[in-house]
C-alpha cells in the first residue's frame, strides 16, 4: 500500500507541477519575430506602446496561445496571423493588472466571416419564435468565444468607426468572471463598485437619451441594449477612440482607465 500511496502522491504533484513548469518554459522562450510583425500590422498602436507594455503584452500572448485552443470553422484554416492577432487584442485588456489570462476560456472559434446563431424568443403571450441571427462575435459562458475573422482582422472601416469585435467579446469575458455578466467586472472593493455604478448608470442613461433625441454620440448605440453591452462597447471606445472618449466623457474614461490600468491616449 505504501508504494501505491507514493504513486498517487507523485501523480498528484504532476497534475499541479508539470503544467506550471511547461508554462514557465513557454514564457522563457524568445518571442518569434513573425509574431512581432503580425502585431505591428494588425494591432494599431502597438509600435507606439512603451517598451514595458510591449513586453507585458508579448508575455500574455505567449500564455494565451499556450493555454487556449483555436478552432477554424466554416472551412477556415487557423494561421499564426489569426492566432496572434486575436490573442494580442484580447491580452491588451490585461496589461498592468494582476489577472489570470482568461481562466474560464478554453476555446476560440473563428469563422471566415459573419456566422449564423440560432435564437429563441418568447413574447408576452408565451409564443415562442425561432430565428437565425448573423453575428460577427459572441462570448459564451461555457469557455468559448466565437469570432468572424474578417471583422477581427485589421479592418480600416471598423477602425474608422472605433469598433473592434475582439475587444468587445473579451470585455464580456472579463465581465463574466464575477459569475454574472452585468456590466460590472471584478473591481476588488466596495468603494470601486460604488463609483463604477454611479458613473456607468449616468452614462448609460445619457446614451439612451441621446438615442431617443437622435443626438450624435461617439458611443456605439448598441451599448444601449443593456449594461453588459454598454461595458463592452465603451471598452471598444476606450481603446479605439480614446481621445474622443476622454474629451466628451471624462468621468467614464477615468473609470475605464482605473480598471484597465492603462491610458491609451498615450500611445494609440
Amino acid at each position: 500500500m505504501e508504494w501505491l500511496l507514493a504513486v498517487l502522491v507523485l501523480l498528484g504533484l504532476g497534475v499541479f507541477v508539470l503544467p506550471r513548469a511547461r508554462l514557465r518554459y513557454v514564457l522563457s522562450q524568445a518571442f518569434p519575430l513573425n509574431y512581432s510583425k503580425i502585431l505591428r500590422k494588425n494591432l494599431p498602436g502597438y509600435s507606439r506602446m512603451p517598451t514595458d507594455l510591449q513586453m507585458q503584452l508579448k508575455r500574455r500572448i505567449r500564455q494565451f496561445l499556450y493555454q487556449k485552443t483555436f478552432v477554424g470553422c466554416g472551412g477556415l484554416t487557423i494561421t499564426d496571423e489569426i492566432r496572434v492577432s486575436i490573442a494580442g487584442k484580447a491580452c491588451l485588456l490585461l496589461l498592468n493588472r494582476e489577472s489570470d489570462v482568461y481562466p474560464q476560456l478554453t476555446h476560440v472559434l473563428v469563422y471566415p466571416s459573419a456566422f449564423v446563431a440560432p435564437r429563441t424568443q418568447m413574447n408576452t403571450g408565451g409564443v415562442v419564435t425561432h430565428t437565425n441571427q448573423g453575428l460577427s462575435g459572441e462570448s459564451w459562458s461555457d469557455g468559448r468565444v466565437i469570432l468572424a475573422w474578417d471583422q477581427a482582422a485589421h479592418n480600416p472601416e471598423n477602425e474608422a468607426r472605433g469598433q473592434d469585435v475582439v475587444l468587445h467579446e473579451f470585455a464580456h469575458q472579463l465581465d463574466s468572471e464575477t459569475g454574472s455578466t452585468n456590466g460590472a467586472p471584478d473591481l476588488k472593493t466596495a468603494a470601486a463598485y460604488k463609483a463604477w455604478s454611479q458613473v456607468m448608470e449616468r452614462e448609460f442613461s445619457q446614451l439612451l437619451q441621446a438615442i431617443d433625441s437622435n443626438m450624435p454620440t461617439i458611443i456605439d448605440p448598441y451599448g444601449a441594449t443593456n449594461p453588459a453591452e454598454f461595458f463592452a462597447v465603451v471598452t471598444e471606445a476606450f481603446f479605439k477612440k480614446s481621445q474622443d472618449l476622454a474629451h466628451y466623457h471624462p468621468a467614464l474614461y477615468m473609470q475605464l482607465r482605473n480598471y484597465y490600468q492603462v491610458d491609451p491616449c498615450d500611445w494609440i
